[in-house]
């Protein structure tokens, strides 16, 4: 499932106000032009209209618009000339992408038949790309270009629109939703550590912290039965339990996942990193066996939720879940080399959604590396093509993203419980490791299935971060 998080975009169109009193056909065709190109966009995003611009100072009424609704991207159409003021005014004091959809109307000239007025309204909207271009560089601007017309329909003009309106999703969910971290992260594990005041000067994502003992309460006031019930079920609908199961089994688990959801929707909560490191014993170790099932319910609504207290891996699960619908956990597991394959996966929290058939959950004595023993999950990843995100940090706390692209093979798997994909890569498995190792990515990275790079170039130019393409 796609998380229902709205983007906020800032639409206008320029046109050069000096030919309007010129050629009077220019206004309606222009307006029609405009409310066409309005409607291309999805209802995934809010719009923020700007309005048909052709002065400076309905530009600089455009800027006032889209500084209020604190807008994630700006979206412009090209009618026909314009001069750059038409545009800086609307995005001199934003610091969103300007993505310029240069889009002309007819295909081709009827030459013999074209006046200057046709020539301006249905086949001139070229010729001010470059000189917006230029202008948006000398004033710091992040900007990209869309070619494309609009008799006869482009598939790729609109693929790319709705792409950019993806990417703008991810921005909205960090600004709008916030971060739990319920205790620390694994200890040692020093590349996880994170600034949370740094996160949200340079992500926007507020951390809220939260501690175990309150944590293990937070099932004690939840009565309602039929609710309970329904969770349950929905449980049972979501995993094959190992050796069968019935809601009695899983009433306890069903409880803590009802007090979870209401207190994902009482904290606002996008984002979950959690690690214990207790006796797990009592109510603790109750609500230990069971947190990776529960969590897993969490991820299947659109919350990233992420093991060993890794706040850098949930955004990236949360980043794959908002454009693609799904965000898998996932971390280098093991190479074959006979097969040249990278077996990636992860012990823990994981999403139905990448799964090709319905997951599992077993019981295992000890969770291999931390405290307590219950409930694992095992998903099972579609084979075709898969996309990997990591997010890491450099010295002076700047964030860049490692990405990769792939192909899941089918073939054995580890059956101890943990999710696995048998990923082959172009560059070989051996080449994968180092060049993946070697852009500091992490221990963890999210996983979707399908090809996302081009998408997550988008987000990483909305956050203004660097992005490593080590394969696709």
């Amino acid at each position: 499932m796609l998380v229902e998080t709205k983007a906020r975009i800032g639409v206008f169109s320029i046109a050069l106000g000096a030919y309007l009193p010129q050629f009077p056909s220019l206004v309606p065709e222009f307006e029609s032009q405009y409310d066409a190109f309005k409607k291309t966009l999805p209802d995934s995003v809010d719009i923020i209209d700007g309005g048909i611009v052709t002065t400076k100072e309905k530009a600089q009424e455009a800027g006032d618009k889209f500084r209020a609704a604190d807008v994630d991207l700006v979206i412009m159409q090209l009618l026909t000339y314009a001069t750059s003021y038409n545009m800086l005014p609307a995005v001199r004091d934003l610091d969103v992408p300007v993505v310029l959809v240069n889009i002309q109307k007819k295909k081709a000239p009827d030459y013999e038949n074209t006046d200057t007025a046709t020539w301006l309204g249905e086949l001139y909207a070229c010729g001010a790309v470059g000189e917006m271009v230029a202008d948006l560089e000398r004033a710091g601007k992040r900007h990209a270009v869309i070619t494309g017309v609009v008799e006869g329909g482009d598939p790729w003009v609109q693929a790319e629109i709705e792409d950019w309106c993806r990417a703008a999703q991810v921005r909205r969910r960090f600004r709008d939703t916030n971060l739990a971290q319920i205790g620390r992260p694994y200890p040692g594990m020093m590349d996880l550590y994170i600034d949370e005041t740094n996160l949200y000067h340079r992500m926007f994502l507020y951390t809220k912290q939260f501690d175990w003992e309150k944590m293990w309460a937070i099932a004690d006031d939840i009565t309602d039965e039929a609710a309970i019930r329904a969770k349950a079920q929905d449980i049972l609908d979501t995993f094959d339990i190992e050796g069968g199961g019935n809601i009695e089994e899983v009433w306890e688990m069903a409880k803590y996942v009802v007090a979870f959801e209401q207190w994902v929707k009482d904290e606002k909560l996008g984002f979950i990193a959690s690690h214990y490191d207790g006796f797990a014993q009592g109510k603790a170790g109750v609500l230990d066996s069971m947190l990776i099932p529960a969590f897993s319910m969490l991820i299947k609504q659109g919350t990233a939720c992420a093991v060993e207290g890794d706040i850098k891996v949930s955004m990236a699960m949360s980043i794959l879940k908002t454009i693609s619908g799904m965000g898998q956990l996932s971390e280098m597991y093991s190479i074959d080399f006979d097969k040249d394959i990278c077996i990636i996966g992860h012990s823990g929290s994981g999403d139905a959604d990448i799964s090709a058939k319905k997951p599992t959950m077993k019981i295992v004595p000890v969770f291999h590396g931390k405290t307590g023993g219950g409930y694992l999950t095992q998903f099972y990843p579609h084979l075709g093509p898969v996309t990997y995100l990591g997010i890491t940090q450099d010295k002076d706390g700047h964030f860049k993203f490692v990405v990769a692209e792939g192909i899941n093979e089918d073939g054995p798997i580890f059956t101890f419980g943990d999710t696995n994909m048998r990923t082959r890569f172009t560059c070989g498995a051996r080449e994968f490791c180092n060049k993946w190792s070697e852009a500091g990515p992490t221990h963890h990275m999210a996983a979707a299935s399908g090809r996302w790079i081009d998408t997550i170039l988008k987000v990483a130019k909305i956050f203004d971060v660097p992005v490593d393409i080590i394969t696709r």
